[in-house]
């Protein structure tokens, strides 16, 4: 049996990070599959979804890992393209990806204890954002 659920989400941009596990658990648990997989995807170029421990020491430093690795103000040819200014943002989602696949075993998801799946908005102004929730299983 397959089950599509969908959410929409408001973001701040600008590398905002949202704990999306409530509403990913609240989705899963107004299915009837117990056991299987569920796939959690972000419709957009510039967000991106996965795990992390979601306290603030550790969101900080994901920030900081980002600026370091993927700078805003590096020349991108995708704000020459586009007049924009969000080409950053285009290549830190695409390095991180917009989906995520967890295990479902006897209608719970097999998150770790510090383990929470968040939204990561890396454009460069707030948006509204659509989340899909895939459940695969029996």
């Amino acid at each position: 049996m397959i089950e599509c659920r969908k959410f929409g989400i408001k973001t701040a941009g600008s590398g905002d990070i949202i704990d999306i596990t409530p509403q990913v658990v609240k989705e899963v648990g107004s299915v009837r599959v117990a056991n299987g997989t569920v796939t959690v995807f972000v419709t957009g170029s510039t967000a991106a979804v996965t795990t992390i421990e979601f306290e603030p020491g550790l969101l900080s430093d994901f920030k900081s890992m980002w600026e370091r690795l993927i700078p805003r103000n590096t020349p991108y040819q995708h704000d020459s393209a586009w007049d924009e200014s969000n080409g950053f943002s285009h290549v830190r989602a695409s390095l991180l990806g917009p989906s995520l696949v967890i295990p479902l075993v006897g209608g719970v998801l097999t998150l770790g204890t510090w383990q929470q799946i968040v939204l990561v908005d890396f454009d460069h102004r707030a948006r509204s954002r659509k989340v899909v929730v895939q459940v695969m299983g029996e």
